[in-house]
């Protein structure tokens, strides 16, 4: 592991992958959408700093709960560029993400409490079925598909 005089840890790909529990090619993807940057050695190869391990679990976990990579990018772009990111700036990300999140588990929770007499319905109806389609939600914009696959 190389280290510059200012005290940062510099860690080839294979090491942060392999820390971090993802492919080498996820990160050469979340550095090309923005999410984690890296820095060339004069023999032009990819290392990345010590705290892009906490960056990528702080990715990780937001897209389990169903957070884009896009809202998870601008969430990263508020962060401090130096140095390391204060559990204050992680804080701030939590609240901003708080109400959406507890209105998921709410709907997740609905879901799972009546997913056995959803399956068991077969009614596969797109137009009553309030698990598909809740409250008629998409029925507002009129007649014709409105989901993609």
């Amino acid at each position: 592991m190389s280290q510059l005089h200012d005290g940062v840890h510099w860690l080839k790909p294979g090491q942060v992958a392999e820390r971090a529990g993802v492919a080498v090619s996820t990160l050469h993807h979340y550095e090309s959408v923005g999410l984690i940057r890296s820095r060339r050695t004069p023999g032009n190869r990819r290392e990345y700093r010590r705290d892009t391990l906490r960056v990528l679990a702080f990715i990780r976990a937001s897209q389990r709960v169903g957070i884009s990579l896009e809202r998870i990018r601008a969430a990263l772009d508020e962060l401090p560029q130096e140095g390391l990111p204060t559990k204050r700036d992680w804080a701030r990300i939590s609240r901003q993400w708080h109400d959406e999140l507890t209105d998921r588990i709410e709907h997740l929770t609905a879901l799972r409490d009546s997913f056995s007499n959803c399956i068991g319905c077969g009614c596969l109806s797109l137009k009553s079925c309030p698990y598909s389609n809740p409250d008629d939600v998409l029925g507002l914009e009129g007649p014709g598909p409105r989901r993609f696959p």
